[in-house]
């Protein structure tokens, strides 16, 4: 789905909708309420606020890789959205396609060990059957199936949350304070201010603030300098792709914007291709739509390129930490509940 236009303002179609947001909110703020099952493992959600993209994928691949450092055999557990495979299921990069586990769960298991699973409790032990250290949920920080030992919210520093409502009427999954209280980080990502007021809230209530930024990877930044782009994504905010693209320096000559997880067509691959054939263009996506795409020749002899990224933070060493400190209380309370 592309997310409205009204939601990032406040508008008179938005407040329209106030009184079925109203009702969503309470849905799901009594979701978020009901207990959940604890593993016995500890248990990081890398979500979001709002509906859409802000870059949870690489996030949670960046955690993957500090876990790593810290001795820690990391699973990570998703839904697998626009996967067909109920699971539980551990992903298989040689045998799964998009259509079976969902784009973001292929494309993660070519670095981590990836679990989908709809049924979350499921999925947790199926993780835990693979010797899981630490269970990292890419996504599902409102459902209340497992419960989480520390959350880490991204958020891109110039959309923030759109307007601040809750879904219809706004990109808000659940009212804003309910999500706020069970924040134990917030990763902002990019330059912008429009998410300081979230990072003090955060602040406030004592937990951490990290800010980060897309990188790109040297070498194929360095094969698309000097060529003219043809830019196409279809994830959250596409808008976002193209602007990463044009802040390293690339000519960004034309722009295809998808709804999020979008399935491709036959058709609008050819008309890709042949705009890129006629204009004298290089196709460019990002890693989530290629791994959507699969083996697309007409593209492909027009010279189609990903775009990998992966998330830097300014201060690497204090996620570290903080993942250190989470894993470590986390760990304690099970102790302690094993005693009583």
């Amino acid at each position: 789905m592309r997310e409205p236009a009204f939601w990032q303002r406040r508008s008179l179609p938005s407040a329209a909708l106030l009184p079925l947001a109203a009702l969503y909110g309470a849905i799901a703020a009594w979701r978020m309420n009901k207990p959940g099952l604890t593993p016995s493992v500890p248990v990081l959600c890398v979500g979001n606020y709002h509906g859409g993209g802000a870059g949870k994928t690489p996030t949670t691949l960046a955690v993957v890789r500090l876990l790593r450092e810290l001795d820690e055999t990391p699973v990570v557990l998703s839904r697998g959205y626009g996967g067909r495979l109920q699971g539980p299921v551990l992903v298989d990069p040689a045998t799964h396609q998009a259509g079976d586990v969902g784009d973001e769960p292929l494309m993660m298991a070519r670095e981590v060990p990836v679990v989908v699973a709809k049924d979350r409790q499921a999925g947790a032990a199926l993780a835990l059957s693979r010797r899981a250290s630490v269970i990292v949920m890419d996504d599902g920080f409102q459902n209340p199936a497992l419960a989480k030992d520390a959350a880490l919210i991204v958020i891109d520093s110039h959309r923030a949350i759109g307007n601040g409502r809750v879904m219809p009427a706004g990109p808000l999954r659940a009212p804003l304070p309910l999500q706020l209280e069970r924040t134990s980080a917030l990763v902002i990502v990019g330059d912008g201010r429009a998410a300081e007021p979230l990072a003090a809230a955060v602040r406030e209530q004592g937990g951490r603030v990290l800010r980060a930024a897309f990188q790109p990877d040297a070498a194929v930044l360095e094969r698309l300098r000097g060529r003219r782009l043809l830019a196409f994504a279809g994830i959250g905010d596409p808008d976002r792709f193209f602007a990463t693209l044009r802040g390293h320096g690339l000519e960004v000559a034309a722009t295809e914007p998808f709804p999020d997880h979008h399935p491709f067509s036959a058709a609008e691959i050819a008309a890709l291709a042949e705009r890129a054939r006629r204009d004298g263009l290089v196709p460019v996506t990002t890693e989530k739509d290629l791994a959507r795409l699969g083996a697309v020749p007409e593209l492909e002899a027009a010279g189609l390129t990903s775009f990998p990224v992966t998330l830097g933070f300014d201060d690497e060493a204090a996620l570290r930490r903080f993942l250190a400190v989470q894993l470590a209380a986390a760990r304690d309370r099970r102790r302690a509940g094993s005693r009583s």
